[in-house]
């Protein structure tokens, strides 16, 4: 089978643009990690399709796959590059979009500077519903909120390992770092994302601060392992920042990718707004092995 596709980047976290407005494709689990594959496929941390509106005031769906092939909940940084695409593609002249996720409706706007913004919804604290497994564990309280031990990820001598835990449409924990150029990412991370407290897994964030405006960022990304930035990474390190009393309201993210700004009141029920770029790299087209 033979289709179009468009590669997109938003600050080196990069993408395969699916436009599935006219009828799915249909494409299985293998298919989308043969999408996803750097030698034998296209290459990509995420397959994000464009799907019709799913219901009125709602102007498309918008479907995640990993480059595990499975199927996730949210992409800040495909957001942005999912509405430039629409509007490159010829499928809306809307500068703002209302889009459905598997879980939750996002808005996003086109800026005067080329750059994105992002509604990306409130963050969610309840445990339950991120999940995260709580039950026999001590919090340590910091500020408002507080951080949760995940034990010895590592043998001694390393330093057990102490979380904050949120999701912004996907589950994520955050720790504080020294530095992020030194923090084991490739170790630590896979370690976090597969913890059993996590029962769908987990992205793990590294974040280092700066100053009250600024932090460094890594994220090891559920499914995809390190990726040059991750938006609802960079959201949820920021959120997590603000409630631990260590941010301001307004942050710029330094990822490995580009700079992200983020912006989030404080108040717990108040959406959280990304801003940053969605660049397109070429389109073309690809035949895809039958499924086995």
């Amino acid at each position: 089978m033979r289709i179009p596709f468009t590669k997109m980047q938003g600050a080196g976290n990069d993408f395969v643009m699916l436009d599935e407005t006219r009828g799915l494709l249909g494409l299985t689990t293998a298919q989308y990690r043969f999408l996803a594959d750097r030698r034998f496929g296209v290459g990509a941390d995420q397959i994000l399709s464009v799907r019709p509106s799913p219901a009125e005031g709602i102007d498309f769906a918008y479907v995640i796959h990993n480059s595990d092939g499975g199927e996730v909940e949210h992409c800040g940084n495909g957001a942005r590059c999912f509405v430039r695409f629409a509007q490159e593609r010829g499928l809306t002249d809307k500068t703002v979009l209302r889009v459905q996720t598997m879980n939750r409706q996002l808005t996003l706007a086109m800026q005067s500077d080329g750059r994105v913004t992002v509604d990306m919804g409130a963050p969610v604290f309840d445990l339950d519903q991120i999940p995260f497994d709580s039950s026999g564990l001590v919090p340590e309280g910091i500020s408002t909120w507080q951080k949760w031990p995940l034990g010895q990820v590592l043998p001694a001598p390393h330093a057990p390992v102490f979380v904050a835990v949120l999701s912004m449409g996907n589950p994520h924990a955050v720790q504080l770092v020294d530095d992020v150029d030194t923090a084991d990412v490739a170790q630590v991370g896979p370690l976090i994302e597969a913890h059993t407290r996590f029962a769908r897994r987990v992205n793990a964030g590294f974040m280092q601060i700066v100053c009250r405006s600024q932090i460094r960022l890594r994220v090891h990304e559920r499914g995809a392992g390190e990726t040059l930035a991750c938006g609802t990474g960079a959201c949820a390190a920021v959120v997590a920042g603000i409630r631990l009393g260590l941010l301001e309201p307004r942050v710029d993210v330094h990822t490995r990718g580009g700079l992200l700004t983020i912006e989030w009141s404080g108040d717990l029920m108040a959406p959280v707004f990304m801003t940053g770029p969605a660049t397109t790299v070429f389109a073309s087209t690809i035949d895809i092995p039958d499924p086995l």
